[in-house]
């Protein structure tokens, strides 16, 4: 009984996963995609903070994906304009550099800082925003400071993010089901006494 019962919380386990990872994706679409993605991508990182950092399971996870998609989402959209401008910001110099390289190599170095700060605040954007309540410029300043400050996590986010991407490569079928999900549920693993620490310091 006590094999039985195991087997059918780990099946139950995995098919949350994956419910989870195609809400993701469908809530993305019904938002046209660039104005689903950030609202989609924090209500299903508020879903795994409930599962990780809170312990909670019984709560209808369409429900509460629903109800964390709609009520921030203007705000989730203004984020995804900030990130999205800086973004084009990057790629618009880095390609001018590339082009000019003669003359203006001495700007290569601060680019390419300003790139993997860039990167490391987007990464940890969504987990610092499920877990907090801060005004609008104090996320992205805690998601920076959060990267820094917790080194270790960073590189076992990283790993994470490489790892999942191998799979997806070598098991394309996975993608629907086992991508976002589990790459949320893995960063709340890894940041979650980070989290504690950075709540308790402020």
């Amino acid at each position: 009984m006590d094999g039985w019962n195991k087997f059918n919380q780990i099946a139950n386990w995995t098919f949350n996963i994956a419910y989870l990872n195609l809400i993701w994706i469908l809530f993305t679409i019904i938002g046209l995609v660039f104005f689903g993605i950030f609202p989609a991508t924090a209500a299903m990182f508020a879903i795994a903070r409930k599962w990780v950092i809170l312990g909670e399971r019984d709560f209808s996870i369409i429900k509460t994906f629903w109800s964390f998609y709609r009520q921030d989402f203007f705000k989730l959209n203004g984020f995804a304009l900030f990130f999205f401008l800086i973004g084009y910001f990057l790629y618009f110099n880095i390609a001018f550099l590339i082009l000019n390289p003669s003359n203006l190599q001495f700007l290569f170095p601060g680019m390419i800082l300003f790139g993997l700060a860039y990167v490391v605040t987007l990464l940890f954007f969504f987990p610092v925003y499920v877990h907090f309540k801060l005004k609008f410029f104090q996320y992205i300043k805690q998601a920076f400071l959060f990267a820094i400050l917790s080194p270790l996590e960073l590189i076992g986010t990283i790993l994470a993010v490489v790892i999942l991407f191998a799979f997806m490569f070598w098991i394309p079928g996975i993608i629907p089901l086992f991508t976002g999900s589990v790459l949320a549920i893995c960063f709340m693993y890894l940041i979650k006494r980070s989290l504690y620490r950075l709540a308790k310091a402020g």
